[in-house]
């Protein structure tokens, strides 16, 4: 791997996903040293710019950046020039000076980050643009399922929910297919675009035929932010008809697994019960994405 930005799983071929989970394997060792910090990339900067609330991203960025012993900082936006009309451009402009050397990008605009590669010397990491991509998230997520698992090939993988405006879907199913895994999605008609099904990829609408006999249950969140109609009833009804729940979960192999991207909504996506028994993994994608996203600034950054 060679490249100097991550901006989509699509720019990635099977070997390049596969080094940045070979790598990540070595990080997940080092985290559970007594001292967790490695001097790889000592001297470097990486700056946060999220222009979209997150927990999650953020925090496993700036963990990742300091276990690689780099400087970081965290762009505010409500407290920067951006609320006063400064563009996007000009933002990255004035962060180029810093000397950023990483700049971790989120947007509430379908392919911000790609428009940063185009204005900045930095390395660019698409952290979620718009209902684009989230590639770091679906690199954790194979990277948790193969540890699990020990093979993607051939596995079922069930991604449930909110297709339609889930970038965590749309890096997911090509980082997965990819890899060998069987992908099949499974949510309301309202929320599964068109065009899969001419890819190859099994659509249901039936939570219980969906999940039947498969390997790995991906939850996604229901989008409400993003969402400009009713693309459902309510969501009890959407619990219903399309919530994880204990029984459901009894239609999946023996030994399946339960993710999800975070945050979660008990009781509209997955019940309290499924969230927290032996067959999530939900706590471990955090702890992964750690892993994985310390591999990738160590990649991009000529390491290796």
């Amino acid at each position: 791997m060679d490249r100097r930005h991550l901006l989509s799983i699509k720019d990635l071929d099977k070997e390049d996903i596969t080094l940045i989970l070979d790598t990540a394997e070595g990080f997940r060792d080092v985290l559970k040293r007594d001292i967790k910090k490695v001097p790889a990339l000592r001297g470097k900067t990486v700056v946060n710019l999220f222009f979209e609330p997150s927990t999650r991203t953020r925090t496993s960025f700036e963990v990742a950046a300091k276990r690689l012993s780099t400087d970081v900082i965290n762009f505010s936006v409500p407290t920067s020039s951006v609320v006063k009309g400064e563009s996007l451009i000009d933002t990255a402009k004035t962060i180029q000076s810093l000397g950023a050397d990483f700049v971790v990008v989120r947007h509430s605009s379908s392919g911000a980050s790609h428009l940063l590669s185009r204005q900045m010397d930095a390395s660019i990491i698409n952290a979620g643009d718009g209902i684009n991509e989230h590639p770091t998230q679906a690199l954790l997520d194979a990277f948790t399922i193969r540890e699990k698992k020990g093979i993607l090939k051939g596995l079922k993988v069930a991604i449930v929910g909110d297709i339609l405006h889930s970038r965590v879907a749309k890096s997911n199913i090509p980082c997965l297919r990819k890899l060998g895994a069987e992908v099949r999605l499974i949510g309301p008609p309202t929320l599964i675009p068109d065009g899969f099904r001419e890819e190859g990829i099994e659509v249901f609408h039936s939570m219980e035929e969906g999940i039947e006999d498969v390997d790995v249950i991906m939850m996604l969140r229901i989008q409400l932010e993003r969402q400009d109609r009713g693309f459902f009833p309510t969501v009890d009804e959407y619990f219903r008809l399309w919530g994880l729940t204990t029984e459901r979960l009894s239609l999946a192999k023996e030994d399946a697994i339960v993710m999800h991207p975070g945050p979660m909504n008990r009781g509209v996506e997955i019940d309290s019960a499924v969230a927290d028994s032996p067959s999530s993994v939900i706590l471990e994608q955090v702890t992964n994405g750690i892993a994985v996203r310390m591999a990738v600034l160590y990649l991009l950054g000529g390491r290796g």
